[in-house]
């Protein structure tokens, strides 16, 4: 069995390169194939390290206790250089000026990961 999944997003629905200065969301659909947990990371797309804001670590995870599931349990991840209001939990700081890109990590995928039945939404600019 795959010990992890990795999904790497550097655009938006439209094919548009993720601006830091941008708002966006990424839906997450339900029944996240992962049987340990998931993770969303955001990179800086010039040095491809973690990108350093005010944030101690900028990422959303499955174990994180204050994640806002959607009564689907589907999961909407935020992106922006401040939080919407009422997201803040699902909400990871990005830079003005600064591109980006994400890796979505699947820890210990299940099968529809592995068949390909189940994939992450794109993501869409909020304007």
């Amino acid at each position: 069995m795959e010990e992890e999944m990795q999904y790497k997003l550097s655009s938006d629905s439209k094919g548009n390169p993720l601006e830091g200065g941008k708002f966006y969301v990424l839906h997450l659909p339900p029944k996240i194939p992962a049987n340990k947990f998931w993770s969303v990371i955001v990179y800086d797309i010039q040095t491809s390290l973690i990108i350093k804001t005010e944030q101690s670590w900028p990422s959303i995870h499955s174990n994180c206790k204050k994640l806002a599931c959607n009564q689907d349990e589907s999961v909407d991840i935020w992106f922006g250089h401040k939080a919407p209001a009422g997201k803040e939990y699902n909400w990871i700081q990005t830079i003005p000026g600064k591109d980006w890109y994400l890796v979505l990590r699947l820890y210990e995928p299940t099968e529809p990961c592995l068949n390909n039945t189940w994939k992450p939404g794109e993501i869409k600019e909020v304007v």
